[in-house]
């Protein structure tokens, strides 16, 4: 019986005085005893494999788990149940920092530079040619190019990988990454966040708001930025590009946070030293979910379609049911705008959609132009899995303009407006 339950039990138990005859006090300890083998709570379960190891980086790619840290790249194929080592080319000198994909390869940054996947990770092959630090931290896909950052700035790549050139912050340590479509977030070692709308040929800091001038981890949901500050601070939100940031409270312990992780449902952050929390109404409330945890520093936190997942600094992978939070009281489980994303938005002959689905459904995109024609279906009645998902179109032979993307599934509409510009 839990401290809080013995607790209200002397309180009744006091309160009845003399009242309380023994045979009531039997049927009140089997009340209580009923009640407590019926509630369950989510637990973490140990990810085989990687038990004992450093984990620093994780990616979920349909049904390809992938997890990083200390001694190369891992992979699981069952929903992050049991990893193995995968890392036949990749570093194996240092740790794997982090992942990133696009339709053809998996890519990793680790101490070694960046490395590049064609087979779901059975093999990997260097991609540093430009590269001026092998030292990288962060590592993402955004529209065409391929954006790595490490001490000497920010680097990207229009070829997937082939060659790098340097992309801006060149004289300062860049920890982290993110995007909303287009723009670029930034965290650093010591100068705050920074933001750039040209791909990284420009930067400009956005610090207003900020208590921490260091910064690990960023995350972008939907429009909502997420960025961890340094020991003593927490984690900041942003809900106008990083504009302005607000220190988050509401449940959540102040500290260092190295990992988030996103979907349309939750924020989920890691902490160094304090565990996991997640909030359901964008980051205004939160709850830790610590149980079974033997490592509460997290360096990742990533979504499959069944669990959490988290990176340790000790103690390997561990995931975490997502039945045991209860998310369908409450949650929007409905698609919204930010479901549906376009890049680049302006754009020139193609344009990438990128559709994000927290449940398994079927799918169909209409495009209209400024009239109301449809000048296109694609993904007519399709089947998707949960998880995220890019197509590209092909705009070369019609007008510029205006256009209107129309997401449908069998009971939810989203509509989104994007511009062609020949």
């Amino acid at each position: 019986m839990n401290k809080a339950i013995v607790a209200f039990y002397i309180k009744l138990y006091f309160i009845e005085g003399t009242l309380i005859k023994n045979m009531k006090l039997k049927i009140l300890e089997i009340g209580f005893l009923i009640f407590i083998t019926t509630v369950s709570y989510g637990q973490w379960q140990q990810c085989s494999g990687t038990e004992a190891l450093n984990m620093q980086s994780l990616l979920t790619k349909g049904n390809y788990n992938f997890a990083g840290g200390q001694t190369g790249a891992y992979l699981s194929t069952n929903s992050g149940a049991s990893y193995y080592l995968s890392n036949s080319g990749n570093d194996a000198v240092g740790p794997t920092r982090g992942f990133a994909s696009d339709n053809n390869y998996i890519y990793t940054c680790t101490s070694q530079g960046v490395f590049r996947s064609a087979n779901n990770g059975a093999t990997w092959i260097s991609k540093n040619t430009g590269l001026t630090n092998l030292l990288t931290s962060g590592i993402i896909k955004v529209g065409s190019y391929l954006f790595v950052v490490g001490p000497t700035g920010v680097s990207k790549s229009n070829n997937q990988g082939e060659s790098w050139s340097t992309a801006g912050l060149s004289a300062t340590d860049v920890r982290c990454i993110a995007a909303i479509q287009d723009t670029l977030f930034v965290g650093t070692n010591g100068l705050g966040i920074y933001k750039s709308i040209d791909f990284g040929i420009n930067w400009i800091p956005i610090n207003n708001g900020l208590t921490s001038t260091n910064f690990r981890a960023i995350e972008s949901k939907g429009n909502i930025l997420f960025s961890g500050g340094q020991i003593g601070t927490g984690v900041f939100r942003s809900t106008d590009f990083g504009a302005s940031w607000t220190l988050l409270s509401g449940g959540l312990s102040s500290g260092s946070y190295r990992g988030f992780a996103s979907n349309g449902q939750l924020i989920i952050a890691g902490s160094f030293g304090g565990g996991v929390f997640y909030s359901t109404d964008n980051g205004n409330n939160w709850t830790a979910i610590n149980a079974g945890l033997t490592d509460l520093t997290i360096f990742d936190l990533e979504l499959n379609s069944t669990h959490i997942v988290a990176a340790t600094n000790t103690q390997g992978v561990f995931r975490f049911s997502l039945s045991s939070l209860n998310l369908s009281t409450g949650i929007q489980k409905s698609l919204n705008e930010n479901d549906i994303a376009f890049y680049p938005n302006p754009f020139n002959n193609s344009v990438t959609v990128e559709i994000n689905l927290i449940s398994n459904k079927q799918v169909s995109l209409l495009i209209y132009n400024s009239i109301g024609q449809l000048v296109e279906t694609t993904l007519n009645n399709l089947e998707l899995p949960a998880g995220t998902y890019k197509h590209k179109l092909d705009f070369s032979s019609l007008p510029s303009g205006f256009y209107t993307a129309v997401l449908k599934t069998n009971k939810e509409v989203v509509t989104k407006k994007m511009m062609y510009l020949k």
